[in-house]
């Protein structure tokens, strides 16, 4: 092989590595089984605390709080921090029931810092079990209970389904924006779990013991402080859980500006975070021959669909294009393989999953979404968002 041949060769295999393993957990998930922790546990006895961080939340968090108190005992606590608020967040919370915590740190603004300041509140008369719940989002039914009971009953971090569905008469694009977000928070989940390997931290929708979360560095400013956490307990040899059977649910916004907001945070962050902790995760895997971290580094260095969709079209292009200069026939099957098996993983996720949100007439105008979001990727290039930022919601 020659160093044209040589270099094609390690960018595809580098391409090859997260489609083959989207691919996996797509078809793994095919032949997840659900179960039930109803009587495996009595969990009257737990005490439970439910975090909720906010920032000028006072439009939408009555909704959330609503949904989450009628699911608590009289012995568990509902905290609503009100991080760095200019609106009546604190106020409605607490007419509504809750405890209101405020907290004013303009050099510090973060969810991380919002969640650590949280937990300090409860370090005088700690829970056993400690929830975090987004300030825009709703809970299924016994999610509370059963995100407790698992959590004890597994001794680990559990994460429920975390869902982002589009609003009354959405665009296309938020529709296909809602099945790429099924794809990461449902099927590859789903998928690892029914191998019996661990799921990363969404953000929302996620139980701790009091003894796993209380020495976290939570309180930094990282736009993708969920997967951090996540990481930095697998280390610790406390790989989160995934439990689909609840669910927590928010809902995409209507302003284009809001969204470009949302995705840039979303996915520069996931992009760090891959940059970041993978090569060291795969290290201390490998060094301690640990598996569930091993999953967990896979599954990390699999790129937001966009990314991973442009990038397989353009090395298939780049290959085709060279091998009418330089016949590299098996390259060029190699990179046709590539595309084939990503399209495939597609279509199976849709087939089984995704039906109900997008047609696939639909799903065909994928590729022009993937296409302009390239600027939200030379922009990670160049001048990557580090700052946490909130999202405005309608």
């Amino acid at each position: 092989m020659n160093l044209v041949q040589i270099l094609l060769f390690i960018l595809l295999s580098l391409l090859a590595l997260p489609i083959a393993v989207l691919f996996v957990q797509v078809i793994a998930a095919l032949f997840f089984k659900r179960t039930s922790l109803n009587s495996q546990m009595d969990i009257n006895n737990l005490t439970v605390a439910v975090l909720i961080p906010a920032h000028n939340e006072s439009l939408g968090i009555s909704k959330t709080i609503l949904s989450i108190l009628p699911q608590l005992k009289k012995s568990d606590q509902l905290i609503v921090i009100a991080d760095n608020c200019t609106d009546d967040t604190a106020t409605i919370a607490k007419k509504l029931g809750a405890t209101a915590v405020v907290r004013t740190n303009d050099a510090q603004r973060g969810k991380g810092f919002a969640l650590d300041f949280g937990l300090q509140t409860l370090r005088c008369d700690p829970p056993q079990i400690v929830i975090i719940i987004d300030a825009d989002c709703t809970i299924s039914e016994n999610l509370i209970s059963q995100l407790a009971c698992a959590c004890q009953l597994y001794q680990t971090p559990i994460q429920a389904l975390d869902l982002m569905v589009s609003p009354n008469l959405a665009s296309l694009k938020t529709k296909i924006a809602e099945f790429a977000w099924l794809v990461k928070n449902k099927v590859r989940p789903l998928g690892f779990k029914a191998l019996g390997l661990p799921c990363h931290l969404m953000g929302t929708g996620m139980a701790f013991l009091w003894a796993d979360i209380a020495n976290m560095p939570l309180a930094n400013g990282h736009i993708a402080e969920d997967m951090v956490l996540g990481v930095n307990l697998c280390r610790a040899n406390k790989p989160a859980m995934f439990l689909p059977e609840v669910s927590v649910t928010s809902e995409f916004t209507s302003s284009s500006t809001t969204e470009t907001t949302q995705r840039t945070r979303w996915e520069h962050g996931h992009l760090s975070v891959i940059l970041s902790e993978a090569p060291g995760l795969f290290l201390d895997a490998i060094k301690t021959r640990n598996l569930q971290m091993l999953g967990l580094a896979v599954d990390l260095i699999v790129p937001p669909l966009a990314i991973l969709s442009l990038l397989s079209v353009l090395m298939f292009t780049v290959t085709l294009l060279i091998h009418q200069f330089l016949p590299f026939k098996w390259l060029l099957l190699y990179a046709t393989l590539i595309l084939t098996i990503l399209t495939i993983s597609i279509l199976i996720a849709w087939a089984f999953f995704g039906r109900h949100i997008i047609s696939l007439k639909q799903l065909c105008y994928a590729p022009i979404y993937a296409l302009n979001k390239i600027p939200l990727y030379i922009k990670f290039i160049f001048n990557r968002q580090v700052e946490w930022v909130r999202s405005k919601r309608d």
